[in-house]
């Protein structure tokens, strides 16, 4: 007998990452979290110090494998402590870090003044080799106060067979004081040229680092703004209704089905639909539309947002992790924590960049020592640490995270979820845009606007029998059917033997009739003569409406005229995406004529009609064969298999999960102005990384030779340790700042 085993569930488990000081941190605990068992996916976002897993194994399973890495970890669960815990710890990490610059400052600077200033003795006399055996030994009070976690770290990744910055700057700094010490004790043992101390340039260089982490520090604490206004967005107590009493209570404590008061200006606490009362609602800061809207007894309000002018009362539906608010701040957070194409180069680079860095460094020591000027190792000491301090690959490492934990920040702020950074790239290189036409381009809120019955026939009969048949259906047009039946009090007969037809329409029986509903097609297919409603048809869909075609036992029986009215905003957005050079595309299962007519309407020139939900993929894998880079937007169960297809999809906040489920971006407010909007913010972050990319690897490409000393045969001129140590410094709060500047970005919204 077969026995079948079922896989262990997935948990997506989140981690506080210490220790790590460069990009090739990153590569070494992603590689020691992707080889623990169990591991799905692992991705370590080195702007924020976290790490996001995939795995079917507990939270410490996978600290212990980070901690046999040389690092340190911790489980990240409660969102709002998370990030409190998070943005306490950066900020004492800031205070320690200014009191290390300060430290070793104070000890630099008198030295480098008294140094240019000609005041310091020399080392050959008794009194010179006192004063820099002095100096030597503060100077290692200075750099083990200020720069003991360089050392520390250098030897626990030596432990694990690993190197990073702190490698680097411990093998610059170290080796400056072991040669100065070296000197100073034993000042006959070298030639009088190599007679120099180092012991400044050692501290002044573990002072400027530590600055440039401060600064770097600082402004990288701006990136996650976003994530801290989700979070401000939930109150931390909620009125709970029990019978004629109320009562303030901890959110957390809330369950299924409570029942909670919200008055004017209250922050509403969780999801629900609300039981009592009525008001206005303030939904901008989860959907970035301004205008409040109108709620009453059924209508369902969302956690976050804000109420306004009355009183209610809603019984909780959602709680906890489940709300929307919690489900957007795990979307921004996993998408800030994802890695895009464009980064993986920098990933790969990061990984082998501090080996290679010590290569260069022996080949360069090598090269002075035997083929340099005297005092060969003065020269040989100078070249070697300005090269290990310059090298330092932060830069690179934080090039891209930066850039997408701001511009997922930013997308989020305008009602746009992007679910990683894969989509958020390929956004920005997007060439055509299709759109699906109900509650995409249209409020998807259709209504009957006419009825027209065939000879034979009368329209409130034929309308009657159709509310019956369309009563079993969950399409929007029976919606409309059944809603336009209740306002004119039409009494609606039950309906037997209901088939919904995908993409045609339905049958059913009805008072002992057997019906059809649908497009042109169904009543073909079922071998029914259409033609005497085909003219009706065609000049209804010319008008933008589309033809419901009525048959009863067989026979065409009448049309049934329902317009969908198009979002206040479709023509706006249409025209900013043309003017962001995208195609724009209508993709329809409706008839050709109506398709056409709402296309003409709204400024798209090319349509895809009549097309089956099943086919939709097809169309947009035909625009792939051609070449395009396709954006699909729908909002609908049927545009699920199109937006899965789509390079990316970009389903509408206000449509159905499973859409949203298939789409890399959601659009909350339900406004094609967010597809612009999301296009232009994909591509000032994509720019943005590139300069921050192009400016690392310059950085790194021109500093190292210059460390190395490829001016000095034509020049006579070396780079001196303490400059290239304020460069390295510089170069990633440049990094940070430059992603900074994307928190000012707008894109540019035209109004309808």
């Amino acid at each position: 007998m077969e026995q079948t085993t079922t896989a262990a569930p997935s948990f997506h488990h989140r981690l506080a990452i210490t220790g790590m000081s460069c990009a090739g941190c990153v590569a070494a605990v992603e590689t020691a979290l992707r080889s623990a068992p169990g591991v799905a996916e692992a991705q370590v976002n080195f702007a924020d110090r976290t790490a996001q897993i995939t795995a079917n194994v507990p939270a410490e399973t996978l600290i212990q494998a980070v901690r046999a890495a040389g690092y340190d970890a911790a489980e990240l669960r409660d969102e709002a402590s998370a990030e409190a815990e998070r943005e306490a710890a950066e900020q004492a990490h800031y205070r320690r870090l200014i009191r290390n610059t300060v430290v070793a400052g104070a000890l630099a600077a008198p030295l480098m003044a008294a140094e240019m200033a000609g005041w310091l003795p020399a080392l050959a006399t008794p009194n010179g080799q006192m004063f820099w055996i002095a100096a030597g030994l503060l100077t290692l009070a200075a750099m083990v106060y200020s720069g003991g976690h360089f050392f520390t770290g250098a030897w626990r990744q030596f432990r694990h067979h690993n190197a990073n910055m702190d490698t680097l700057i411990a093998l610059g700094t170290g080796s400056a004081w072991v040669y100065s010490m070296l000197v100073a004790l034993f000042p006959s043992s070298v030639p009088s040229l190599a007679q120099h101390a180092y012991f400044e340039a050692a501290v002044t260089i573990i002072a400027l680092v530590n600055l440039g982490s401060a600064l770097e520090s600082r402004a990288r604490g701006k990136t996650s703004a976003a994530i801290r206004r989700l979070l401000g967005l939930q109150p931390k107590t909620a009125r709970l209704v029990e019978g004629d009493q109320e009562r303030d209570v901890p959110i957390t404590t809330l369950g299924v089905g409570a029942l909670i008061r919200v008055r004017p200006g209250e922050k509403i606490p969780v999801d629900g639909a609300i039981v009592a009362g009525q008001s206005t609602v303030d939904e901008a800061m989860l959907t970035g539309e301004p205008l409040p809207v109108v709620k009453q007894a059924s209508d369902p309000v969302t956690g976050g947002t804000v109420n306004q002018t009355g009183s209610f009362v809603f019984r909780a539906t959602r709680v906890g992790a489940d709300t929307v608010l919690a489900h957007i701040i795990a979307s921004v957070r996993q998408a800030q924590n994802s890695k895009p194409p464009i980064g993986r180069l920098a990933d790969r680079v990061a990984a082998i960049f501090v080996p290679s860095v010590l290569i260069v460094a022996v080949l360069t020591a090598l090269a002075w020592f035997n083929f340099g000027p005297e005092p060969r190792a003065g020269f040989m000491l100078v070249t070697t640490l300005t090269v290990l301090i310059i090298a330092c690959p932060c830069a690179l490492g934080l090039a891209t995270p930066i850039s997408i934990m701001v511009g997922v920040g930013k997308a989020a702020e305008y009602g746009i979820l992007i679910r990683d950074g894969a989509a958020l790239q390929r956004t920005g290189q997007l060439t055509t845009i299709v759109l699906d036409k109900t509650g995409t381009v249209t409020t998807g809120r259709p209504t009957v606007t006419a009825v027209l019955a065939a000879p034979g026939f009368d329209e409130a009969e034929v309308f009657r029998l159709a509310a019956g048949l369309e009563a079993g259906s969950e399409h929007p047009l029976a919606r409309a059917i059944l809603d336009a039946a209740h306002e004119r009090g039409l009494a609606i007969p039950a309906v037997e033997r209901f088939a919904a037809i995908a993409g045609h329409g339905a049958s059913g029986v009805v008072e002992g009739r057997a019906l059809l509903a649908g497009n042109r097609r169904l009543l073909e297919e079922q071998g029914i003569d259409a033609a005497p409603l085909r003219a009706d048809a065609e000049r209804l869909a010319a008008q933008g409406q589309t033809p419901v075609f009525v048959a009863v036992d067989g026979q065409p029986a009448g049309i049934l005229a329902i317009a969908d009215p198009l979002k206040p905003d479709s023509i706006a957005a249409i025209a900013r995406l043309r003017e962001l050079g995208l195609q724009v595309a209508l993709l329809t299962g409706d008839h050709a004529a109506t398709a056409r007519a709402i296309a003409e309407q709204v400024g798209i020139e090319t349509v895809f009609a009549e097309v089956l939900p099943t086919a939709k993929a097809e169309v947009i894998a035909g625009l792939q064969a051609e070449g395009a880079v396709v954006g699909m937007v729908g909002d609908g169960i049927n545009d699920a298999p199109a937006l899965a297809r789509a390079d990316v999809g970009l389903a509408m906040g206000t449509g159905t999960d499973i859409a949203i489920e298939s789409a890399g971006i959601t659009l909350a407010r339900g406004s094609l102005h967010g597809i612009a909007d999301a296009i232009a913010i994909s591509r000032a972050t994509l720019g943005n990384i590139r300069q921050n990319l192009v400016g690392a690897f310059l950085y790194n490409t021109l500093g190292i030779p210059l460390a190395a000393g490829a001016l000095y045969p034509a020049t006579g001129l070396l780079l001196d340790p303490m400059l290239a140590g304020a460069a390295m410094a510089l170069s990633s709060f440049t990094v940070v700042s430059n992603a900074n500047r994307l928190r000012g970005f707008r894109p540019q919204e035209k109004s309808s």
